[in-house]
């Protein structure tokens, strides 16, 4: 479908076809139709879909043609983290370029100037604010804006928010908005949380399913097996048969591990920067305009960045620890093999990571490249760890076994 033939407001089209958007994505397709006829809507769609624009047009056509109050705030979209609400607020600006309307973004760790934008939009009635929690809150507590006038409240990223246990403050804030608002949450998993969230402040939703699709053939996904102390050796290894090195990721799932081992690779020569939530706002915008710009070569990071970050040219992706969840390995290596390019992802799996890796593996519907271990960095893990691990397993299959046994 194209865009031309939904039911978007003439200022909204127009800024699309500047922007040489012609045709619509799933989850656009699906969920911009539902949304524009008013219902509460819950999207579940992986990330780099397109569901940014899912939301942003739709809300600035019903905008343009619905009966508000132009001087109190009308919409809040909140978002998990700064840097995404950063580029949801870089998407309004792109998308409602015709429209007159007024948005400002809120979002913690800014200076005095910042704050001083930021209060001055919520109390003095922007069009709409693009908000962490956290940050909304803050506000909301100092100043108690007016929220009569807000007819939609969306929530992107909603599973990622409860993650990092927004929850509370999410209710909080949902109950200060009028009843009748309309409320659009999206979401890239469905976990029992997300469905308890949208049961307590939607009615009667209207959910839009897009399964998550697997990674595109254009990545060359690989794996190593390895013992946990051989994975630094490993990335030094990856990182030297790679150069010159350009724009390379390394996930890693714990923020101290990011810190020591970008510490190590700079030890060792490599142009490596850390990217974890202890950095304040303005050394993470200086972290990713650099990456950005190609001033850094590897960037070491949680997954702070897995989700909502456009840089469009990344080669290779490391996964230094496998995730927990399969489905943030999708987004992960997601970062790579952007705008037609190609890309390469490599994943260190020890023997404790094992369990999570078939998971990934059962997910994605596809046996992943093992790639020997140099020599050089010893042996790899033999059939005794496997035992070793089987063994541990052993007790919780059987006591399943039983259960499962008991029920029938």
């Amino acid at each position: 479908m194209y865009f031309d033939e939904l039911p978007l407001s003439d200022d909204v089209l127009d800024a699309l076809w500047d922007m040489h958007f012609d045709e619509c994505t799933p989850v656009q397709e699906k969920t911009i139709p539902v949304i524009l006829e008013g219902h509460d809507v819950i999207s579940c769609a992986q990330t780099g879909t397109g569901k940014t624009a899912a939301y942003i047009l739709p809300l600035l056509t019903n905008l343009a043609y619905d009966d508000h109050d132009p001087s109190k705030l009308n919409a809040i979209i909140m978002a998990p983290t700064r840097e995404l609400a950063q580029q949801i607020d870089q998407q309004m600006e792109g998308f409602g370029f015709y429209v007159p309307f007024s948005s400002v973004a809120v979002y913690g760790g800014n200076d005095g100037s910042a704050w001083g934008n930021q209060t001055a939009g919520i109390t003095k009635g922007a069009d709409i604010v693009i908000a962490t929690p956290g940050r909304l809150l803050s506000l909301m507590n100092i100043y108690n804006p007016d929220f009569s006038g807000v007819k939609y409240f969306i929530l992107d990223e909603a599973d990622r928010m409860l993650d990092m246990g927004f929850y509370d403050d999410i209710m909080t804030i949902y109950r200060r908005l009028p009843a009748d608002c309309q409320k659009i949450m999206f979401s890239a998993t469905m976990p029992a949380d997300i469905r308890k969230m949208a049961k307590a402040i939607m009615t009667n939703p209207v959910e839009v399913q897009i399964a998550i699709s697997r990674p595109p053939e254009t990545i060359h996904q690989m794996a190593v097996d390895l013992f946990e102390g051989q994975k630094t050796p490993m990335i030094m290894q990856l990182l030297s048969k790679n150069k010159p090195l350009k724009k390379v990721i390394v996930f890693v799932g714990k923020k101290q591990r990011v810190k020591d081992l970008a510490y190590a690779l700079r030890q060792k020569g490599i142009d490596a920067r850390a990217m974890h939530s202890d950095l304040e706002q303005k050394e993470r915008d200086e972290v990713m305009l650099d990456f950005r710009n190609g001033k850094v070569d590897v960037l070491v990071a949680t997954d702070i960045v897995a989700r909502g970050i456009d840089v469009d040219d990344i080669p290779l992706v490391i996964n230094y620890d496998v995730p927990r969840d399969a489905e943030d390995y999708v987004h992960r290596i997601g970062r790579t093999a952007r705008a037609e390019n190609s890309g390469a992802a490599v994943t260190l799996v020890s023997v404790e990571d094992r369990k999570y890796f078939r998971k990934i593996e059962s997910l994605i519907k596809k046996h992943i490249e093992r790639l020997p271990l140099p020599p050089e960095l010893g042996e790899a893990p033999g059939q005794e760890e496997l035992k070793e691990e089987k063994k541990r397993r052993k007790p919780f299959r059987r006591y399943y076994k039983r259960k499962t046994n008991t029920k029938q």
